[in-house]
């Protein structure tokens, strides 16, 4: 069974949001093991300037880093990543897990990710050149994750 790790920066502190988590999270039991893990974001103070900024990046990114494992397939979602349909997803998911039965997905602060961690990942991928909360991106990702499974298994949900 494939296991699907998910890191991300920030907790969830909307019920709504992590209901939708749960909800996503029991239903992909059937076709991987989930682990999420929430690390916690570095505070951005109200008087930010880059050099602040790099250094939050740079913090959150080496929290990352610490919980990565060396054998894991890893994607980044990261605006200037390669654009998916939902079908093309699902095949690329399918044929990561032929060669490898871990992969990690990158979920960064407010503030994205350090080049230095993107230069780590093996794919990054972008849902949209628009901007959302990161949190909300998690439920997008597992909602993608899921459709993407019963695509590969022929299930009506895709439709």
């Amino acid at each position: 069974m494939l296991n699907i790790n998910i890191i991300c920066i920030g907790k969830l502190k909307e019920k709504y949001l992590k209901d939708a988590i749960s909800e996503y999270s029991k239903r992909l039991s059937k076709y991987c093991k989930l682990n999420i893990v929430e690390l916690s974001d570095e505070k951005i103070p109200d008087k930010s300037n880059v050099n602040i900024e790099n250094e939050i990046k740079n913090k959150e990114c080496a929290k990352i880093i610490s919980h990565l494992k060396k054998d894991s397939f890893i994607i980044a979602l990261d605006l200037k990543g390669e654009e998916f349909s939902s079908v093309s997803f699902s095949k690329k998911i399918e044929n990561i897990s032929m060669e490898n039965s871990n992969l990690t997905f990158i979920i960064g602060g407010s503030l994205g990710l350090t080049d230095e961690l993107l230069n780590i990942c093996n794919l990054k991928i972008c849902f949209s050149k628009m901007t959302f909360p990161h949190q909300l991106i998690r439920v997008f990702l597992l909602e993608q994750i899921y459709r993407a499974f019963k695509i590969q298994h022929n299930e009506t949900y895709h439709k």
